[in-house]
């Protein structure tokens, strides 16, 4: 399985583990999650009865990055529907997986009612998901999957996809020469299989380019300065990309900086503030909106379900998309401040008089 497929599910996780590892029985999964333990803070949402206070636990990879604005906005606004409190969010600023583990295991330790972890690596999380599963505590991964573990669920883009859709569309205008991909954290599993994608996308559609991998870094701050340093030492580059969200708002403020809008490709991933106004202005040909909201949103709910049914409502695997955000399509991005996309705009936004039909390569399907 390649990373961010979204491929495991709750079979094969409770596969695994009664194989070997960790025991699970479905005896502990019922009794975890029929709501044996005290009521705490629960509530009662629409038709469902009144649960305890289920506590989830999140554990992300940058608990700071403004990308992850909406998912928390998605995840209060799903536990505020169901009447359960706020999960927590936690983990680590920079990409460090040791403290995302050590926050996995106290939400373990402290008997979390259910574990949304960004699986960003293959490895460290492994025997951390067995022990939550044996211990009757759901486990499911966001946002980033990871090869060889075992979540009952992926909540999140099909990374690889997007990452060859973009290469696709990088290959239309860019035909020969260097383009910078400016990339937070290379090997993880997060972005790396963005960047994969737009590589084995480009062998295809166009042979000539040749991809340089800009290690940006995982703090925020610090990412326009690696891709200004990169572009400073190749400038004729024929394209400046990116497959995180702080690298592509890099991208945008440095092609704007430079002069360089409409003479070199540009595009990325997802809707800060400077990559939507990139789009607007030309600075950057596109960029990819993954709903970073549901990722939150969905988490929230699958637990919940999963719980509430004693199990039955098994989380499906759930790709939150991929729309390329152009100059076209950017006006709704660019003047909503949606809570759906970060902004602080609450009300519900009146829909268009007409709705844009997908793509024809779609549609031919």
């Amino acid at each position: 399985m390649r990373a961010g497929t979204g491929t495991t599910s709750r079979r094969t996780a409770l596969r695994y583990l009664g194989a070997g590892g960790a025991t699970i029985t479905a005896s502990t999964l019922l009794a975890a999650c029929t709501g044996v333990q005290e009521a705490q803070n629960g509530g009662h949402a629409g038709p469902f009865p009144g649960t305890p206070g289920w506590r989830f636990v999140f554990v992300n990879h940058v608990t700071t990055n403004s990308f992850f604005v909406p998912t928390r906005t998605g995840l209060a606004d799903a536990a505020a529907l169901l009447g359960v409190p706020e999960p927590q969010w936690t983990g680590s600023e920079n990409g460090n997986v040791a403290q995302m583990a050590s926050a996995m295991e106290t939400a373990i330790t402290g008997k979390a009612d259910g574990i949304a972890v960004a699986l960003t690596d293959d490895n460290a999380f492994v025997d951390l998901t067995k022990r939550a599963l044996g211990q009757g505590i759901p486990v499911l991964a966001y946002n980033a999957d990871a090869a060889g573990n075992y979540p009952l669920t992926y909540v999140g883009q099909d990374l690889y996809l997007s990452g060859f859709r973009m290469g696709q569309r990088i290959g239309q205008k860019v035909t020969s020469g260097d383009i910078l991909v400016g990339i937070s954290q290379p090997g993880g599993n997060n972005v790396q299989p963005r960047l994969d994608g737009i590589t084995d996308a480009l062998k295809q559609a166009a042979p000539g380019v040749r991809v340089r991998s800009v290690n940006t870094g995982a703090e925020q701050a610090g990412e326009l300065n690696a891709m200004t340093a990169a572009y400073t030492g190749n400038t004729g580059v024929k394209g400046i990309y990116a497959v995180d969200a702080g690298s592509t708002a890099a991208c945008a403020k440095l092609i704007a900086d430079r002069g360089l809008s409409g003479k070199i490709g540009g595009g990325g991933f997802d809707l800060l503030d400077d990559t939507v106004t990139g789009v607007k202005s030309g600075a950057l040909d596109f960029t990819i909106d993954q709903s970073p909201y549901l990722q939150g949103f969905l988490s929230v709910l699958y637990l919940y379900l999963f719980r509430l049914s004693g199990t039955l409502v098994a989380p499906p695997v759930t790709d939150t998309g991929l729309t390329f955000v152009t100059k076209e399509n950017v006006g709704p991005y660019a003047t909503a401040r949606s809570r759906f996309e970060g902004g602080d705009n609450k009300d519900v936004i009146a829909m268009p008089g007409s709705i844009p039909l997908p793509p024809a390569s779609v549609l031919s399907r």
